[in-house]
């Protein structure tokens, strides 16, 4: 991460892209292990704490609120879903046709988040030909 009021939304994209990547890393293991009996899904927790950590604040603009933001304390978790749920006489609660849109899912999150990494990069290089 870098220290810097320039880096301040490539940082905050950083992490989510993280978290993404993890996210994905979750839900192949989930895919990977539908028949495994007993098995619960895995999921991250991650979009809940950046927004509520951008919503409790007394800064009023997202600029002021995104400088002032400790992404320290916001960490992707890896947290198992349902823990006590199974609609399957092996007590495993994977879906996999839902798992497989999760991951469709994930990864059009993680492609625009790249994307958007892609975009703030070309704002700094222009700025600094300028």
């Amino acid at each position: 991460m870098v220290n810097s009021n320039i880096f301040d939304y490539i940082n905050v994209l950083d992490k989510a892209a993280d978290a993404s990547w993890l996210r994905n890393e979750a839900i192949s293991n989930n895919i990977a292990n539908v028949d495994t009996p007993n098995y619960k899904r895995q999921d991250v927790a991650f979009e809940t704490e950046l927004t509520r950590a951008l919503n409790t604040t007394k800064y009023d603009t997202m600029d002021a609120r995104v400088y002032n933001l400790n992404l320290n304390r916001i960490q992707p978790e890896v947290y198992t879903d349902a823990q006590a749920y199974s609609y399957r006489l092996d007590g495993n609660n994977v879906d996999i046709d839902t798992e497989n849109v999760y991951l469709a899912q994930n990864q059009v999150t993680y492609n625009a988040l790249m994307d958007s990494l892609t975009k703030e990069f070309a704002n700094l290089k222009s700025v600094m030909k300028s």
